[in-house]
Protein backbone atom coordinates (compact mmCIF):
# COMPACT_ATOMS: atom_id res chain seq x y z
CA UNK A 1 0.00 0.00 0.00
CA UNK A 2 1.22 3.50 -0.79
CA UNK A 3 2.28 5.49 2.27
CA UNK A 4 -0.10 8.29 3.25
CA UNK A 5 2.88 10.33 4.50
CA UNK A 6 4.27 11.41 1.14
CA UNK A 7 6.48 14.48 0.75
CA UNK A 8 5.14 17.24 -1.50
CA UNK A 9 5.76 16.92 -5.22
CA UNK A 10 8.41 19.41 -6.42
CA UNK A 11 6.52 20.19 -9.65
CA UNK A 12 4.81 23.57 -9.70
CA UNK A 13 2.42 25.04 -12.27
CA UNK A 14 2.89 28.47 -13.81
CA UNK A 15 -0.79 28.58 -14.82
CA UNK A 16 -3.93 28.75 -12.65
CA UNK A 17 -6.38 25.87 -12.79
CA UNK A 18 -9.47 27.69 -11.46
CA UNK A 19 -9.47 31.07 -13.24
CA UNK A 20 -11.62 31.73 -16.29
CA UNK A 21 -9.81 32.29 -19.57
CA UNK A 22 -7.06 30.56 -21.51
CA UNK A 23 -3.73 30.16 -19.77
CA UNK A 24 -0.54 28.85 -21.42
CA UNK A 25 2.45 27.94 -19.30
CA UNK A 26 4.47 25.12 -17.82
CA UNK A 27 4.66 22.43 -15.20
CA UNK A 28 8.10 23.20 -13.77
CA UNK A 29 10.09 20.20 -12.54
CA UNK A 30 13.41 21.08 -10.85
CA UNK A 31 16.03 18.76 -12.32
CA UNK A 32 19.76 19.17 -11.73
CA UNK A 33 21.68 17.37 -14.46
CA UNK A 34 24.92 17.55 -16.43
CA UNK A 35 23.66 20.12 -18.94
CA UNK A 36 21.84 22.33 -16.39
CA UNK A 37 23.05 22.34 -12.79
CA UNK A 38 20.14 24.24 -11.25
CA UNK A 39 17.77 23.73 -14.15
CA UNK A 40 14.20 22.60 -14.56
CA UNK A 41 12.22 20.47 -16.98
CA UNK A 42 9.50 22.69 -18.44
CA UNK A 43 6.42 20.67 -19.41
CA UNK A 44 4.02 22.75 -21.56
CA UNK A 45 0.44 23.01 -20.31
CA UNK A 46 -2.69 24.92 -21.33
CA UNK A 47 -5.76 25.37 -19.14
CA UNK A 48 -8.96 26.66 -20.74
CA UNK A 49 -11.64 27.51 -18.16
CA UNK A 50 -15.14 28.91 -18.29
CA UNK A 51 -17.36 28.61 -15.25
CA UNK A 52 -18.71 25.48 -13.61
CA UNK A 53 -18.76 22.26 -15.58
CA UNK A 54 -16.88 19.04 -16.24
CA UNK A 55 -13.10 18.84 -16.59
CA UNK A 56 -11.34 17.02 -19.42
CA UNK A 57 -7.67 16.10 -19.03
CA UNK A 58 -6.10 15.59 -22.47
CA UNK A 59 -2.56 14.22 -22.77
CA UNK A 60 -0.11 13.26 -25.50
CA UNK A 61 3.49 12.00 -25.71
CA UNK A 62 3.15 9.75 -22.69
CA UNK A 63 5.62 7.96 -24.94
CA UNK A 64 7.86 10.47 -26.64
CA UNK A 65 7.90 8.98 -30.15
CA UNK A 66 4.13 9.15 -30.71
CA UNK A 67 2.86 12.27 -32.49
CA UNK A 68 -0.86 12.26 -33.30
CA UNK A 69 -1.81 13.37 -29.78
CA UNK A 70 0.72 16.20 -29.56
CA UNK A 71 -0.37 17.53 -32.97
CA UNK A 72 -4.08 17.47 -32.06
CA UNK A 73 -3.49 18.97 -28.63
CA UNK A 74 -1.33 21.80 -29.96
CA UNK A 75 -4.19 22.61 -32.35
CA UNK A 76 -6.72 22.55 -29.50
CA UNK A 77 -4.54 24.67 -27.22
CA UNK A 78 -4.30 27.25 -29.98
CA UNK A 79 -7.90 27.12 -31.25
CA UNK A 80 -10.09 26.66 -28.16
CA UNK A 81 -12.01 29.79 -27.19
CA UNK A 82 -12.91 29.99 -23.47
CA UNK A 83 -16.24 31.58 -24.42
CA UNK A 84 -17.20 28.46 -26.39
CA UNK A 85 -16.73 25.96 -23.56
CA UNK A 86 -18.46 25.12 -20.30
CA UNK A 87 -16.12 23.79 -17.62
CA UNK A 88 -12.40 23.20 -18.00
CA UNK A 89 -9.94 21.62 -20.41
CA UNK A 90 -6.43 20.76 -19.21
CA UNK A 91 -4.08 20.10 -22.13
CA UNK A 92 -0.62 18.55 -21.70
CA UNK A 93 0.61 17.78 -25.24
CA UNK A 94 4.04 16.51 -24.16
CA UNK A 95 3.33 14.59 -20.97
CA UNK A 96 6.81 13.04 -20.96
CA UNK A 97 8.63 16.12 -22.27
CA UNK A 98 12.20 14.72 -21.95
CA UNK A 99 11.24 11.62 -23.95
CA UNK A 100 9.40 13.75 -26.52
CA UNK A 101 12.42 15.96 -27.13
CA UNK A 102 14.59 12.86 -27.52
CA UNK A 103 12.01 11.07 -29.75
CA UNK A 104 12.18 8.09 -27.38
CA UNK A 105 9.63 5.82 -25.76
CA UNK A 106 11.41 6.14 -22.41
CA UNK A 107 12.97 9.18 -20.76
CA UNK A 108 16.63 9.92 -21.54
CA UNK A 109 16.98 11.26 -17.99
CA UNK A 110 16.33 8.01 -16.12
CA UNK A 111 15.40 5.36 -18.72
CA UNK A 112 11.92 5.01 -17.17
CA UNK A 113 8.74 4.32 -19.16
CA UNK A 114 6.22 6.86 -17.83
CA UNK A 115 3.33 4.57 -18.71
CA UNK A 116 4.69 1.81 -16.48
CA UNK A 117 5.65 3.77 -13.36
CA UNK A 118 2.32 4.97 -11.90
CA UNK A 119 1.50 5.96 -9.20
CA UNK A 120 5.03 7.39 -9.26
CA UNK A 121 6.97 8.92 -6.37
CA UNK A 122 7.42 12.56 -5.36
CA UNK A 123 10.96 11.73 -4.21
CA UNK A 124 11.81 9.44 -7.12
CA UNK A 125 13.41 9.89 -10.53
CA UNK A 126 12.19 12.68 -12.86
CA UNK A 127 9.73 10.37 -14.61
CA UNK A 128 8.37 9.07 -11.30
CA UNK A 129 7.85 12.68 -10.17
CA UNK A 130 5.85 13.43 -13.32
CA UNK A 131 3.67 10.36 -12.68
CA UNK A 132 3.13 11.38 -9.04
CA UNK A 133 2.09 14.91 -10.07
CA UNK A 134 -0.50 13.55 -12.48
CA UNK A 135 -1.66 11.06 -9.86
CA UNK A 136 -2.06 13.49 -6.97
CA UNK A 137 -2.74 16.83 -8.69
CA UNK A 138 -4.17 16.52 -12.21
CA UNK A 139 -6.19 13.28 -12.15
CA UNK A 140 -8.28 14.33 -9.12
CA UNK A 141 -9.47 17.38 -11.09
CA UNK A 142 -10.63 15.36 -14.10
CA UNK A 143 -13.98 13.84 -15.00
CA UNK A 144 -12.83 12.41 -18.32
CA UNK A 145 -9.26 11.54 -19.34
CA UNK A 146 -8.10 11.10 -22.93
CA UNK A 147 -4.53 9.84 -23.39
CA UNK A 148 -3.33 9.68 -26.99
CA UNK A 149 -1.06 6.84 -28.13
CA UNK A 150 0.20 5.39 -31.38
CA UNK A 151 2.76 2.72 -32.16
CA UNK A 152 5.89 4.82 -31.87
CA UNK A 153 8.96 3.68 -33.76
CA UNK A 154 8.41 -0.06 -33.29
CA UNK A 155 4.70 -0.72 -33.99
CA UNK A 156 2.05 0.34 -36.49
CA UNK A 157 -1.70 0.15 -35.79
CA UNK A 158 -4.99 0.53 -37.52
CA UNK A 159 -6.45 3.76 -36.04
CA UNK A 160 -8.58 2.95 -33.01
CA UNK A 161 -9.88 4.37 -29.75
CA UNK A 162 -9.91 1.97 -26.82
CA UNK A 163 -11.70 1.31 -23.56
CA UNK A 164 -10.72 -1.38 -21.06
CA UNK A 165 -12.63 -4.26 -19.55
CA UNK A 166 -13.30 -3.11 -15.97
CA UNK A 167 -14.73 -4.67 -12.82
CA UNK A 168 -17.20 -1.78 -12.39
CA UNK A 169 -19.89 -2.24 -15.06
CA UNK A 170 -21.10 1.37 -14.83
CA UNK A 171 -17.59 2.75 -15.21
CA UNK A 172 -16.90 0.42 -18.12
CA UNK A 173 -20.12 1.57 -19.80
CA UNK A 174 -19.06 5.23 -19.41
CA UNK A 175 -15.63 4.49 -20.87
CA UNK A 176 -17.15 2.50 -23.73
CA UNK A 177 -19.58 5.33 -24.53
CA UNK A 178 -16.70 7.81 -24.63
CA UNK A 179 -14.71 5.44 -26.85
CA UNK A 180 -17.59 5.31 -29.33
CA UNK A 181 -18.01 9.10 -29.14
CA UNK A 182 -14.34 9.55 -30.11
CA UNK A 183 -15.38 7.79 -33.32
CA UNK A 184 -12.09 6.48 -34.65
CA UNK A 185 -12.36 4.21 -37.69
CA UNK A 186 -12.05 1.31 -35.23
CA UNK A 187 -13.20 1.07 -31.59
CA UNK A 188 -11.54 -1.57 -29.42
CA UNK A 189 -12.40 -3.22 -26.12
CA UNK A 190 -8.98 -3.93 -24.69
CA UNK A 191 -7.26 -6.01 -22.05
CA UNK A 192 -3.61 -5.07 -21.56
CA UNK A 193 -0.85 -7.71 -21.50
CA UNK A 194 0.41 -6.07 -18.27
CA UNK A 195 -1.59 -3.19 -16.81
CA UNK A 196 0.59 -2.68 -13.72
CA UNK A 197 1.95 0.86 -13.46
CA UNK A 198 -0.04 2.23 -16.39
CA UNK A 199 -1.56 5.72 -16.47
CA UNK A 200 -4.70 3.99 -17.75
CA UNK A 201 -4.91 1.84 -14.62
CA UNK A 202 -4.25 4.79 -12.31
CA UNK A 203 -7.04 6.83 -13.92
CA UNK A 204 -9.49 3.91 -13.92
CA UNK A 205 -8.68 3.02 -10.30
CA UNK A 206 -9.46 6.65 -9.45
CA UNK A 207 -12.93 6.16 -10.97
CA UNK A 208 -12.35 8.30 -14.05
CA UNK A 209 -13.83 7.85 -17.51
CA UNK A 210 -10.68 6.94 -19.43
CA UNK A 211 -10.10 6.57 -23.17
CA UNK A 212 -6.88 5.76 -24.95
CA UNK A 213 -5.97 5.44 -28.62
CA UNK A 214 -3.59 3.81 -31.03
CA UNK A 215 -3.66 5.91 -34.19
CA UNK A 216 -0.81 4.71 -36.38
CA UNK A 217 2.87 4.38 -35.70
CA UNK A 218 6.30 4.15 -37.22
CA UNK A 219 7.53 7.16 -35.26
CA UNK A 220 5.56 9.67 -37.34
CA UNK A 221 2.02 10.92 -38.01
CA UNK A 222 0.09 11.07 -41.26
CA UNK A 223 -2.40 13.70 -42.36
CA UNK A 224 -5.18 11.15 -41.83
CA UNK A 225 -4.07 10.03 -38.37
CA UNK A 226 -3.69 13.65 -37.19
CA UNK A 227 -7.20 14.45 -38.47
CA UNK A 228 -8.62 11.44 -36.61
CA UNK A 229 -6.93 12.61 -33.40
CA UNK A 230 -8.25 16.17 -33.58
CA UNK A 231 -11.78 15.13 -34.53
CA UNK A 232 -11.81 12.58 -31.71
CA UNK A 233 -10.69 15.08 -29.08
CA UNK A 234 -13.39 17.54 -30.16
CA UNK A 235 -15.97 14.74 -30.11
CA UNK A 236 -14.98 13.86 -26.53
CA UNK A 237 -15.41 17.48 -25.44
CA UNK A 238 -18.84 17.52 -27.06
CA UNK A 239 -19.73 14.14 -25.57
CA UNK A 240 -19.17 15.36 -21.99
CA UNK A 241 -20.83 18.75 -22.57
CA UNK A 242 -17.75 20.98 -22.51
CA UNK A 243 -18.28 21.96 -26.15
CA UNK A 244 -21.65 22.39 -27.83
CA UNK A 245 -22.52 20.78 -31.15
CA UNK A 246 -23.21 17.41 -32.67
CA UNK A 247 -20.59 14.69 -32.78
CA UNK A 248 -18.78 14.40 -36.09
CA UNK A 249 -19.36 10.77 -36.98
CA UNK A 250 -18.12 8.30 -39.56
CA UNK A 251 -18.49 4.50 -39.68
CA UNK A 252 -16.53 2.72 -36.93
CA UNK A 253 -15.88 -1.01 -36.61
CA UNK A 254 -16.00 -2.47 -33.09
CA UNK A 255 -13.10 -4.86 -32.51
CA UNK A 256 -11.89 -6.88 -29.53
CA UNK A 257 -8.52 -8.08 -28.25
CA UNK A 258 -9.54 -9.56 -24.92
CA UNK A 259 -8.75 -13.10 -26.04
CA UNK A 260 -5.30 -14.46 -25.15
CA UNK A 261 -4.53 -15.57 -28.71
CA UNK A 262 -4.55 -12.07 -30.21
CA UNK A 263 -0.88 -11.29 -29.49
CA UNK A 264 1.75 -12.93 -31.70
CA UNK A 265 5.36 -12.66 -30.54
CA UNK A 266 8.47 -13.45 -32.55
CA UNK A 267 10.42 -16.53 -31.50
CA UNK A 268 13.25 -15.96 -33.95
CA UNK A 269 15.35 -13.06 -35.15
CA UNK A 270 15.87 -11.74 -38.65
CA UNK A 271 14.13 -9.78 -41.40
CA UNK A 272 10.33 -9.57 -41.38
CA UNK A 273 8.22 -10.27 -44.46
CA UNK A 274 4.60 -9.47 -43.58
CA UNK A 275 2.09 -11.42 -45.68
CA UNK A 276 -1.00 -9.56 -44.46
CA UNK A 277 -1.40 -5.78 -44.23
CA UNK A 278 -3.09 -3.74 -41.52
CA UNK A 279 -6.88 -3.95 -41.61
CA UNK A 280 -6.93 -7.03 -43.83
CA UNK A 281 -8.81 -10.18 -42.80
CA UNK A 282 -6.91 -12.96 -41.06
CA UNK A 283 -7.91 -16.63 -41.03
CA UNK A 284 -6.87 -18.84 -38.13
CA UNK A 285 -3.83 -20.85 -39.19
CA UNK A 286 -2.85 -18.42 -41.96
CA UNK A 287 0.78 -17.35 -42.18
CA UNK A 288 1.05 -13.80 -40.88
CA UNK A 289 4.74 -13.34 -41.62
CA UNK A 290 8.00 -14.97 -42.53
CA UNK A 291 11.17 -14.16 -40.60
CA UNK A 292 14.19 -14.57 -42.86
CA UNK A 293 17.76 -15.03 -41.69
CA UNK A 294 19.73 -11.80 -41.59
CA UNK A 295 22.99 -13.76 -41.61
CA UNK A 296 22.90 -16.11 -44.62
CA UNK A 297 21.02 -17.12 -47.76
CA UNK A 298 19.33 -20.45 -48.34
CA UNK A 299 17.98 -20.84 -44.79
CA UNK A 300 14.34 -21.78 -44.35
CA UNK A 301 12.39 -18.85 -42.88
CA UNK A 302 10.63 -19.04 -39.53
CA UNK A 303 6.88 -18.62 -40.08
CA UNK A 304 4.35 -17.10 -37.70
CA UNK A 305 0.83 -18.53 -37.94
CA UNK A 306 -2.36 -16.78 -36.82
CA UNK A 307 -3.83 -18.36 -33.71
CA UNK A 308 -7.24 -16.76 -34.28
CA UNK A 309 -9.36 -15.23 -37.03
CA UNK A 310 -10.11 -11.53 -37.33
CA UNK A 311 -8.26 -8.58 -38.83
CA UNK A 312 -4.66 -7.48 -38.51
CA UNK A 313 -4.83 -4.64 -35.95
CA UNK A 314 -1.11 -4.08 -35.34
CA UNK A 315 2.25 -5.13 -36.75
CA UNK A 316 5.93 -4.79 -36.00
CA UNK A 317 7.19 -1.72 -37.88
CA UNK A 318 11.00 -2.04 -38.27
CA UNK A 319 12.31 -4.41 -40.91
CA UNK A 320 14.32 -6.45 -38.38
CA UNK A 321 12.91 -8.31 -35.39
CA UNK A 322 14.20 -10.05 -32.25
CA UNK A 323 12.76 -12.91 -30.17
CA UNK A 324 10.05 -11.59 -27.85
CA UNK A 325 9.15 -8.62 -30.05
CA UNK A 326 5.45 -8.17 -30.75
CA UNK A 327 5.12 -9.17 -34.40
CA UNK A 328 1.36 -8.81 -34.84
CA UNK A 329 -1.96 -8.34 -33.07
CA UNK A 330 -5.09 -9.94 -34.49
CA UNK A 331 -8.40 -8.44 -33.39
CA UNK A 332 -11.80 -10.10 -33.54
CA UNK A 333 -14.48 -8.13 -35.38
CA UNK A 334 -17.47 -7.70 -33.06
CA UNK A 335 -19.66 -5.27 -34.95
CA UNK A 336 -19.48 -3.77 -38.43
CA UNK A 337 -20.79 -0.22 -38.67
Amino acid sequence: MRSQYLPPNPISSTVPFDEDGKHHGYLRLPCSRDVSAWGSIMIPITVVHNGAGPTALLTGANHGDEYEGPIALQRLAYDLDPGEITGRVIIVPYMNTPAFHAARRTSPLDGVNLNRCFPGRPDGSPTEKIADYFMRTLLPMADVVLDFHSGGKTLDFIPFAAAHILDDANQQAACSAAMRAFNAPYSMMLREIDAVGMYDTAAEDAGKTFISTELGGGGTATARSARIALRGAINILRHVGILEGELEEEPSVLIDTTEGDCFHLAEGSGMVEMLIDLGEPVAKGATLARIWSAERTGAKPHTVKARMSGILAARHHPGLIQPGDCLAVVAAVVEES
